[in-house]
């Protein structure tokens, strides 16, 4: 078997709801991220992509008709060129990521770019089909922007509470309070701003005419601001707006491929896809469901907590983030040094594509061998990712 190299990684600034970005259509961005992802391999002849496996969540708009193949052809890559589309909630391309390097090292392609895309504001309302014809009633729209809709009656009404409310639940178990939840989300803010100051997201995000950079940020945020906020989901609760990432429009993307590609691609890769971990629990607990999906990545890598310089964790919400840092029982420093979801968004499709970009770049700037990506995923799912540092940028 042959391993799986990450050669390069690129994304868009990720917009807020009805942001600058709500002008442009999904199949748009995920265009304009491919296209700026090859853009940074000029040698590669597009006709020798054996693949695109492209996530996205909601895909009842204009993402709809296997958005990844869109994507391909409105960048002008060669028809031959083929290109499916999965489904995994918010951990949508980190799957793709994971589908791509599972091709790689069994050998079906030498060469596979994997990403993803969201539109949270231009996703549509979507109207059932009646039981029966022309019924006389009113008809309700439903909102496809986030979490469940259209639910199965069969379905246990403690499985389909909101997503807040599944992290209120989690904040009861874990007893983690309002002013850490707040201060982790300061962090965030903070650590972003500096990241966007410092440069180190020049020439990984792809600047586009509406935005250059992430549009969530508020490098201003601090506790007491945050504490005046009420809180989202229940009267006495403590997810706000403020500790709980946004609504996001964003697409990101990276170019996998074996090391016999090195020649066909050009530059060297940075990063190899060491360990793979997915784990499912009970559909309310989904935000705790990283723990165990990073725990197997981490034994199919071969090593422990203590091998791991460099964590890119998705920040769905502060409170689950810490639940996850806290039973890890790892330094939180490592963890989203350079801002996480809460400050830069999170546009479903979108976010896995956004932690293997960051973090192998993170783990080059610290070098630092290890990495882990994770993220929790609605109905009670997540996904992690090993990767290792391959450049000359190690220690030691």
């Amino acid at each position: 078997m042959s391993d799986a190299y990450l050669y390069a990684a690129a994304r868009t600034p990720f917009g807020r709801f009805n942001g600058a970005l709500a002008g442009v259509r999904p199949d748009d961005l995920a265009a304009t991220v491919l296209t700026g992802l090859l853009a940074k391999t000029p040698d590669l002849d597009h006709a020798a992509i054996g693949d695109v496996v492209w996530g996205n969540a909601n895909g009842a708009g204009e993402d709809n008709r296997n958005v990844g193949r869109m994507a391909v052809l409105l960048a002008g890559l060669p028809v031959s060129v083929p290109a499916t589309t999965v489904n995994r909630l918010c951990g949508s391309s980190l799957d793709a990521a994971i589908i791509a390097s599972r091709t790689l090292e069994s050998g079906d392609a030498d060469i596979v770019v994997a990403g993803g895309v969201e539109s949270m504001t231009r996703a549509p309302w979507v109207l059932p089909k009646p039981d029966r014809a022309f019924p006389a009633g009113h008809v309700t729209a439903v909102s496809t922007t986030l979490g469940w809709r259209l639910v199965n009656p069969a379905m246990p009404k403690e499985w389909t509470v909101s997503l807040g409310e599944c992290n209120e639940l989690l904040q009861e178990k874990f007893s983690i309070s309002r002013e850490r939840q707040d201060a982790f989300a300061v962090r965030s803010h903070r650590l972003a701003a500096r990241a966007w100051d410092d440069g180190f997201y020049d020439g990984l995000v792809l600047p586009l005419e509406a935005l250059a950079r992430d549009e969530g940020i508020r490098p201003g945020t601090d506790p007491a601001k945050l504490a005046a906020l009420k809180p989202s989901f229940r009267p006495d609760g403590t997810i706000t707006a403020g500790n709980a990432s946004p609504l996001s429009d964003g697409a990101s993307a990276v170019l996998l491929g074996t090391a016999a590609a090195a020649d066909r691609i050009g530059p060297d890769p940075v990063a190899r896809i060491a360990g793979r971990g997915v784990y499912a629990a009970d559909p309310q607990m989904f935000g705790f469901a990283p723990v165990e999906a990073a725990e197997q990545a981490l034994r199919r890598a071969g090593i422990r907590w203590s091998d791991v310089g460099a964590v890119e964790l998705n920040e769905a919400f502060a409170v689950q983030s810490l639940a996850c840092v806290d039973t890890w029982g790892i330094d939180p420093e490592i963890v989203n040094t350079r801002g996480g979801a809460i400050a830069l968004g999170h546009p479903l499709g979108a976010s896995g594509g956004r932690l293997l970009g960051t973090l192998a770049k993170v783990l080059r700037e610290r070098r630092e061998r290890w990495g882990v990506a994770a993220i929790c995923i609605g109905v009670g799912q997540a996904l992690a990712v090993v990767l290792e540092n391959v450049t000359d940028e190690v220690s030691g």
